[in-house]
C-alpha cells in the first residue's frame, strides 16, 4: 500500500513538474514600422554627390597648381634669357644745351577793333559795293544810302546863308555911311549906335546859317558809308532797297581787322610774379599752335595782362599780339598758346622717352660695355620731346627701347653695331678680294712678258 501510494505521488509529481509554468503577462507594444520603399537608396544618390563634388575640388586644385609651374617656368627661362641673352636696344645720347621753360594754355583769337556799324541817316539803301568776306581797305565805300533829301537841305541852307550874308553886307556899308556922317555930326549917336546893333546881329545870324549848313553836309556824308578800319567783312545784313532809319541799332556791317591780331589767354596765378618780373627784363615770345596742338601757327610777343586776377579761376588774363600776315589766325578761334618765360642754358637733356617712372622715381638705363645699368634720375623742365634731368652727365648713352625686357645688369646689343661691323668685314673682304685680284693680274702680266722675252 505503501508502493501504490508512493506510486501516485511520483505520477502526480511528474504531472506537476510537466506542467507549463505561467507566462508573464506583458503589455502590447506596437512594432516598429517597415522603412519606406526608397530610403536606402536615396541615402546612396546624396553619398554619390558628396563624393562627386569633393572629386570636382581635387581636379581643380590638382589643375591650379599644376597650370602655375609651367608659367614659373617660363617666366624662369624669361629671366633667365634676360640675364644671359644680349637684348636688342636703341639707344640715346645725353646732351648739353638750352631748354625753354613754357606756360602752355588755351587761348581765343581776339580782333584788335571789332567794328559794328548802324546806320547814321534815314533812307533807301540804293549800293552795296562789298562782297561777303572780302578784305576792305579803311576809307573804302561799303554802302549808299539815298542822299537826295539830305542834298535839298544842304541847298536850302546855302540859300539862307547866301540871302543872310546879302543883309550883313548892307549893314556894314550903312554902318560906314553912318560913322562918316556922324564924324559931321550930321546924324544922332543913337542912329549909329542903332546901325552897329544891326550889323551884329546879322553876323549872327550868318554863323547860324555856316552851322546849320556843316550840319546838313554832315548828315548827307552819313549816306555813304566807308570803312572806318582794315579788316575783313562779315556776312551781308542789309540789300539793295531796304529802308534803314538813323535811330535804328541794327548793324548794317560788321568788319573785323586781321593785322595785326591778338591772342587771349591766361595764366595760373602761381606763375604771375615770375612772368612779370621777365616781362621787366625783355618782351617774352608767344607761339600758338592748332588745336591738335602739333601745327604751328604763328608767332608773337606778349603785349599786356590785366590788371586783375580772375577770383573765381585763380587765373590772370593776357594778350599777345602778332602780325598774322597770311591770315592763319581767324578770329574767335580756339588756339594753343605757349609762353617761353625763360630758357635755362647749359643743362643735360635726353628725349623724354628714354626715362622711366616707378611711382615717384624716375630712372634710365645706363649702357656701358654692352651692359644696361639702371641709374635714378631727377627728370626738370619737358620742352618739346627733350627733357632736362640731373643724374647724369652729357656723352652719357642710355636705353631709348625695350624697357620692357631689360633688367640692371641686362646685356645689350645696340641697334646699328652689327650692320656697321658686318659692313666693315665687308669692306675689309672686298679689299681683301681685290688685293688677290690685283696680285693674279700681276702674276699674269709678268708671265706673259717672260713668254715675250722667250
Amino acid at each position: 500500500m505503501n508502493e501504490k501510494e508512493n506510486l501516485n505521488s511520483n505520477v502526480t509529481g511528474r504531472v506537476v513538474d510537466t506542467e507549463p509554468a505561467p507566462q508573464a503577462r506583458i503589455s502590447p507594444t506596437r512594432s516598429p514600422s517597415p522603412p519606406y520603399p526608397g530610403h536606402g537608396k536615396s541615402r546612396t544618390v546624396r553619398l554619390l554627390i558628396w563624393i562627386l563634388i569633393l572629386a570636382g575640388f581635387a581636379v581643380l586644385l590638382w589643375f591650379l597648381l599644376h597650370r602655375k609651374q609651367p608659367v614659373k617656368a617660363h617666366g624662369g627661362q624669361a629671366a633667365r634669357f634676360a640675364r644671359e641673352g644680349a637684348i636688342t636696344v636703341t639707344t640715346t645720347t645725353a646732351s648739353k644745351g638750352d631748354v625753354g621753360v613754357y606756360l602752355q594754355s588755351i587761348g581765343t583769337v581776339t580782333p584788335v577793333y571789332t567794328d559794328t556799324i548802324t546806320s547814321q541817316a534815314s533812307g533807301q539803301v540804293i549800293e552795296v559795293n562789298y562782297r561777303e568776306g572780302q578784305l576792305v581797305q579803311k576809307g573804302q565805300v561799303l554802302l549808299q544810302i539815298d542822299p537826295r533829301p539830305y542834298l535839298a537841305t544842304v541847298e536850302a541852307e546855302e540859300g539862307t546863308l547866301e540871302h543872310d550874308q546879302g543883309l550883313l553886307a548892307q549893314a556894314q556899308s550903312d554902318l560906314a555911311r553912318y560913322k562918316a556922317a556922324w564924324a559931321r555930326n550930321a546924324i544922332a549917336q543913337q542912329t549909329l549906335s542903332d546901325q552897329e546893333a544891326l550889323v551884329q546881329q546879322d553876323q549872327g545870324q550868318v554863323k547860324a546859317d555856316q552851322g546849320n549848313l556843316a550840319l546838313d553836309k554832315v548828315n548827307l556824308s552819313y549816306c555813304t558809308i566807308t570803312a572806318p578800319i582794315s579788316g575783313r567783312v562779315g556776312l551781308r545784313l542789309v540789300d539793295p532797297g531796304n529802308v534803314v532809319s538813323a535811330t535804328s541799332a541794327t548793324p548794317l556791317v560788321v568788319i573785323t581787322q586781321l593785322q595785326p591780331i591778338t591772342v587771349v589767354f591766361t595764366i595760373p596765378e602761381s606763375d604771375v610774379a615770375e612772368v612779370e618780373a621777365q616781362m621787366r627784363l625783355k618782351p617774352l615770345s608767344v607761339t600758338v599752335y592748332d588745336q591738335s596742338g602739333h601745327t604751328e601757327l604763328a608767332s608773337g610777343a606778349l603785349s599786356s595782362t590785366s590788371n586783375q586776377i580772375n577770383t573765381t579761376t585763380g587765373t590772370l588774363e593776357l594778350r599777345a599780339t602778332f602780325d598774322n600776315k597770311n591770315n592763319v589766325l581767324f578770329p574767335n578761334e580756339f588756339v594753343n598758346a605757349r609762353l617761353l618765360v625763360k630758357t635755362l642754358q647749359g643743362i643735360t637733356r635726353i628725349p623724354s622717352s628714354a626715362i622711366q617712372y616707378n611711382g615717384p622715381s624716375a630712372y634710365v638705363f645706363l649702357i656701358q660695355n654692352g651692359i644696361a645699368h639702371m641709374h635714378a634720375v631727377k627728370p626738370g623742365v619737358t620742352d618739346g620731346a627733350l627733357t632736362e634731368v640731373s643724374g647724369i652727365q652729357p656723352g652719357d648713352i642710355t636705353a631709348d627701347s625695350s624697357f620692357e625686357k631689360l633688367e640692371d645688369g641686362s646685356k645689350v646689343t645696340i641697334v646699328g653695331q652689327g650692320k656697321s661691323q658686318a659692313a666693315g668685314s665687308g669692306a675689309v673682304a672686298s679689299e681683301g678680294e681685290s688685293s688677290a685680284s690685283a696680285a693674279r693680274h700681276a702674276k699674269r702680266s709678268r708671265n706673259s712678258n717672260t713668254g715675250n722675252a722667250k
